[in-house]
Order: C-alpha cells, then structure tokens, then sequence
C-alpha cells in the first residue's frame, strides 16, 4: 500500500541532464542574491525564481513548443521533477501562472546574468577562448502577421527606424476579414498597399519590423538576434536581440557586444562579409580588435580589411572557425522552438534568446565534459 520513490535513483547515472543540472544549479547559487531580490514574498505565492529558470532551460532543451505542454510534461515526467527538485508529491503550476511569473521575472538582466555564469564555468574548466571571437546576426520571426500591420496614427520623425539594407516593401496578402463598429463582417483590401517601418506597425507586436534575409526571400515581422562566439569550443558569450532593420543593426551589436567583454587586451573578431565596411573596421581597430572579417572583394567595391591581415594564417583559422556560430542558430532555432518566437516585445524576446544561448552553451558542455572524461 506504500511506498517510498526516490527521485535520485530513478534517474540514470549517464543522463545527459545530470551534468547540466550541476552546472545550472552552480550558475544560480551564484545568483541567489539577485533572485531574491526580484521574488515577491508578499502577496499570492509565487513560482521560484530557480525552479522557473530551471523549467525554461528543459522547455528550450526538449523543444517544448507550449508552456501547457511543459507543465504537462513537468506533472508526467520524474526525469523534470527532479532537474527541477520537486518532490513526487509536490504541485505542478498552471499554465497561466507559469507564463505569468516568467515574463515578470526571466528580464534581460537576470538571462545576460546567468549566462555569463555558465560562461565563467566553461573559463574555469579551459573551454573558453579570451582571444578568438566571431559574430554574427539571424532573424526571428515575431509572433505576429503582416495583416496586423496598420499605418501608425502619426507621421514617423525623422531618424525614426533608419533602413539597414532593407528597402520598404510591398506587400499583396489576400484579403482580411474584420468586424466593423456596428457587428457586421467588412473586407478589407490589401492589395497594391506598401508597408514600410516607418509608416507602419503591428497592432499585436509593436515593436516587431519588417525584413528579410535576402532579396529572394519574404518579408516578414521580425527581430535580429546576435550572438558573439568565442572560437576554442564553439561557446557563446554575449547575446542581444535588437529591432530588426534599426538600433545599428549587426555591425552596432557587435561592437556593444565587444564592449561588454572584459579585459583590454588585443583580441580578433572573425564575420562574414556583411561585416566588411569601413566605419566597422575602424571601430574595431579603435577597440583593440582585429578585423578577421570575410573580405568583401565585389565589382567597383575594395575590401575595408587590409591584404596583410588577410593573408595571415590566423585569419584563415578565424575564417573557418567562424562557421561554427551557424550551429548556434540552427539549434536555437529549431531544437529550442526559436524560428518564430511565442511572446511579444523586444524586451522578452531579448531575455528569451540569451537564455536560448545559455541552453546551447549547457548542451554544449555537457558534450565537451562527456569527451574529456
């Protein structure tokens, strides 16, 4: 009629999770002050700061795509009861709840924060490079449609949503259907209308903005996600989202990126040749950072990056290691659920995203640790 389940013992010894659960317990005991600090112990009791860290780091890492399939999971699986430590007894929250408490709580500050703890583990056990870097940019999908676009109420100012590569876009959906004021179903005709980021915005996604990766792809509501990679293990160390086609695109959040990097010595930053312009080149120059920047050698157009670095053997290294960021994006994207994102704003989406890194980055070390063993 009893008995007695001990969690511990009914996960195996050679799980992938136990390894990533040492080093995301270890990463929030070094936090415990600023989760604290943000938990209300007043009022309606609220989910820990760690547990719904925790549950967004198995919810990135299995792909969860919803948060009621994660709660789901969480009530079914002993394997997450215990990366989570709740006990076999213990109550599962609900969905509302969960989704409620994780954007009050998971900001950008405590992502950056928790992936630099992650970081600083890797330094520790020599996986980290504090020399060799790379960088690079992806877009993501908001979670809103390009039927939500409406022209903004007023004229945009001028300097509002500068362009970065992308022109303003035309755009043909079919038509829409909408209720009008007095309850009747109106059509309402896209067809021949241009929308633009500076005429236009999303009703359910503000701060989202049209743009595309290429001219032979769709123009969709977006952000960019940026990603600085050291080039040793393949491991992330700085990430940031900003508005797509704005805020300095790729070029300004490599260099804030590269700023946030401690240590004034000389580094080099490999990218590819979307990077190559002149201002950038010289902004790294400036910031003790040597352009190792795919040379971008067109019709009518020199390359900002001298031939004497280019012909360098490390320069071919950093070229080559370079390529590794695209793994980063692959697996946020498709293992963590990240090619279209399910909340709205930069602010979450930004916090979300740096802690999709720090998943790779757990994932990531896991393998490195297993391989050393």
């Amino acid at each position: 009629m009893f008995a007695y389940v001990d969690l511990e013992t009914r996960v195996s010894q050679n799980h992938p999770l136990r390894r990533i659960k040492v080093l995301a317990d270890t990463a929030l005991a070094g936090m415990d002050r600023e989760l604290t600090a943000i938990y209300e112990p007043m009022g309606r009791h609220s989910i820990p700061p760690e547990q719904l860290l925790k549950a967004s780091l198995l919810q990135i890492i299995y792909g969860i795509r919803s948060e009621r399939q994660l709660v789901e999971r969480i009530d079914d699986s002993m394997t997450f009861r215990w990366f989570l430590d709740l006990g076999l007894d213990g109550g599962v929250w609900v969905p509302t709840v969960y989704s409620h408490n994780r954007d009050r709580l998971l900001t950008t500050e405590v992502a950056r924060q928790f992936l630099s703890a992650i970081v600083e583990q890797a330094r520790q056990k020599g996986f980290v490079s504090n020399e060799h870097f790379s960088v690079d940019g992806t877009l993501l999908q908001a979670w809103a449609s390009i039927k939500s676009y409406e022209k903004k109420p007023e004229e945009s100012k001028p300097g509002d949503d500068p362009p970065s590569g992308a022109p303003p876009v035309a755009s043909t959906p079919k038509d829409e259907v909408s209720n009008s004021p007095k309850g009747k179903d109106v059509i309402r005709d896209f067809r021949g209308e241009k929308f633009a980021n500076a005429t236009h915005r999303s009703k359910t996604d503000p701060d989202a903005r049209l743009a595309r990766k290429s001219d032979n792809t769709a123009t969709k509501p977006s952000y960019l996600g940026n990603a600085l990679m050291e080039n040793r293990s393949g491991l992330v160390v700085q990430g940031e989202v900003r508005l797509a086609c704005s805020d300095g695109g790729e070029t300004g959040a490599a260099l804030a990126m590269i700023d946030r990097e401690e240590g004034d010595h000389q580094i080099t930053l490999a990218a590819d040749k979307g990077y190559d312009t002149k201002d950038f080149v010289e902004c790294l120059k400036d910031m003790a950072t040597t352009p190792h920047v795919a040379q971008n050698k067109t019709a009518h157009r020199g390359s900002s990056v001298p031939d004497e670095i280019a012909k360098t053997p490390e320069y071919a290294v950093s070229i080559r290691c370079r390529k590794r960021i695209e793994q980063v994006f692959g697996w946020v994207k498709l293992a963590g659920c990240l090619r279209q994102v399910k909340i709205r704003g930069k602010k979450a989406v930004d916090a979300l995203f740096v802690l999709a890194l720090s998943a790779y980055n757990l994932v990531r070390m896991n393998n490195l640790m297993a391989v050393k063993v």
